[in-house]
């Protein structure tokens, strides 16, 4: 990794075409930094029954999918940890990228934070049992600093999550949650309130991380195309770009598959188009 990811400031280099060599090589340096292991897991975990695939998952997975600094590797591992959380079906992995979120600078209160953001997206089966995931990660790191993090805000939700509401999707928020008023008011009132009230207003990790991790969950759930447009609306009012708007998509086609991430770019160029007509 250069300067350019330790630093956090993008300089959206794409690597140049490369031979397989050369691409499992530049994998498994980004690999070594995310994992922190001299030799993958991946690798050993594959050889006897695919190691192709071990071998892809290092070249495309890291090689290509992963090799250029439009997103900083903190940024990139929010995602990732996100993402997975949310689909719930990828205990391992989920630890992996735990690991490599902390490896990488990611903080243990961050990590919590992403995954308490995951229950309103995709329940609290999916962001307790990520909890537990990062329990154990914790535990395994003998000398790591964390406090649970207590906010104590009972009272004024509504107005709060209104507030937070418009300051990340604007009008588009409050027609989701007029939409619900004829059928579900309660569901908009719960939207403000928990969601917004409770969630996104929680100290620690800042709106933008927030958005990255919602596209990404809504990305890779592939169940959410008018949520999504939502929050791709709300991940460029809270200072994201289109380029980071295209980037974190297209990083689930590795964790959620090319459907998914084709999906993702098609919410993602409506609403492009619709932002160049205002």
């Amino acid at each position: 990794m250069n300067s350019a990811q330790n630093s956090g400031t993008a300089s959206h280099a794409t690597p140049a075409a490369t031979t397989a060599d050369e691409r499992f090589e530049r994998g498994l340096a980004l690999l070594r930094e995310i994992g922190g292991q001299e030799r993958p897991a991946v690798l050993d975990s594959t050889a006897d029954i695919a190691p192709d695939l071990g071998r892809m998952t290092v070249s495309f997975g890291y090689g290509e999918l992963l090799a250029n600094d439009r997103l900083t590797l903190k940024q990139r591992q929010v995602a990732t940890v996100a993402a997975l959380a949310a689909m719930g079906t990828a205990a391992a992995q989920l630890r992996f990228h735990i690991d490599g979120a902390l490896n990488v600078g990611v903080t243990p209160a961050d990590v919590v934070e992403v995954l308490i953001h995951t229950a309103g997206y995709a329940g609290f089966p999916a962001a307790l049992n990520g909890i537990a995931v990062a329990r154990e990660a914790f535990r395994d790191r003998p000398g790591l600093a964390y406090e649970p993090t207590e906010t104590g805000e009972r009272d004024q939700r509504y107005e709060r999550g209104l507030a937070k509401l418009a300051e990340v999707d604007g009008h588009a928020g409050d027609a989701v949650v007029a939409s619900l008023q004829d059928i579900a008011p309660d569901l908009g009132r719960y939207i403000i309130e928990f969601a917004f009230g409770d969630v996104y207003s929680r100290p620690g990790l800042d709106l933008k991380s927030r958005e990255l991790a919602t596209v990404a969950m809504c990305t890779a759930l592939g169940t959410a195309a008018p949520q999504l447009r939502v929050h791709i609306h709300g991940l460029l009012n809270v200072g994201g770009t289109r380029e980071e708007v295209v980037e974190v998509i297209t990083q689930m086609a590795g964790y959620a598959g090319f459907p998914a991430a084709l999906n993702g770019i098609a919410a993602a160029r409506e609403v492009f188009a619709e932002r160049t007509e205002d």
